[in-house]
């Protein structure tokens, strides 16, 4: 079965054969893929990637404007995700450059819709194996994958059940990642609003105030989200 947090992944394919790229599409959408970007060109796959900011791209290596090897340095300059090589080109050397340049899996086509959702599947779980975990802080447990706290027993007789909004997820997530330690005002706004985090500064403060209320037992003496004066907060899980 795979988990829900790995078919929300954003999946770039770039294929110049339509029937292809139609035929893959269908097989992610069956087993749960839903945010899917097609393109035909090395040209089109960069242009889309700019925008679309996918979490894995399947690349053909013969393109009609270049290469899928040269395609892949590309879109690797703009964001670091894993790549799988989906071709017809199975020559051993080809493979040695695909893995060499730092590919994460390569196929050879004809394939099998199992294979391919298997080897998806794997690289998936092997690049974001962390990102939805279940966390234990003082006073309640972060669900990521539900997107909730779960508030433990106490003056109440059983365990709480609060959803986050999708900021608060994506704050606590960048907070979680590194755990411990000071993450900075800007990278905790750079997480929750993208690429132009500046001028955000008082809303994360309202969304670390709503957070708090939601994780901590008494929310104006936090012992688990700790504001580091100056600098920024970091997480204490157990």
């Amino acid at each position: 079965m795979i988990a829900n947090y790995l078919k929300n992944k954003r999946i770039l394919l770039v294929d110049d054969e339509p029937e292809l790229r139609d035929m893959v599409t269908s097989i992610l959408i069956r087993e749960g893929f839903s945010k899917i970007q097609t393109a035909g060109c090395a040209r089109d796959a960069l242009s889309a990637a700019s925008t679309f900011q996918p979490e894995l791209a399947i690349l053909d290596v013969m393109l009609p404007d270049g290469d899928g090897f040269t395609l892949m340095e590309q879109l690797k300059l703009l964001a670091d995700y894993p790549v799988l090589f989906l071709t017809a080109r199975g020559e051993e050397e080809d493979k040695f450059r695909g893995f060499g340049l730092g590919a994460d899996d390569y196929m050879v086509k004809p394939f099998l819709p199992k294979e391919l959702i298997f080897r998806i599947t794997a690289i998936l779980r092997r690049a974001y194996k962390d990102e939805n975990p279940v966390v234990s802080l003082h006073s309640c447990r972060i669900d990521f994958e539900r997107v909730e706290v779960i508030r433990l027993p106490g003056s109440s007789p059983a365990a709480q059940y609060i959803p986050l909004t999708a900021k608060e997820h994506a704050i606590l997530l960048a907070l979680y990642r590194n755990a411990g330690r000071i993450v900075t005002i800007d990278a905790l706004c750079e997480a929750a609003w993208g690429d132009n985090p500046y001028g955000y500064e008082n809303s994360l403060m309202a969304h670390i105030r709503r957070i708090r209320e939601k994780i901590e037992e008494h929310p104006s003496k936090p012992i688990s989200l700790i504001t580091v004066k100056g600098l920024g907060y970091k997480l204490i899980v157990l």
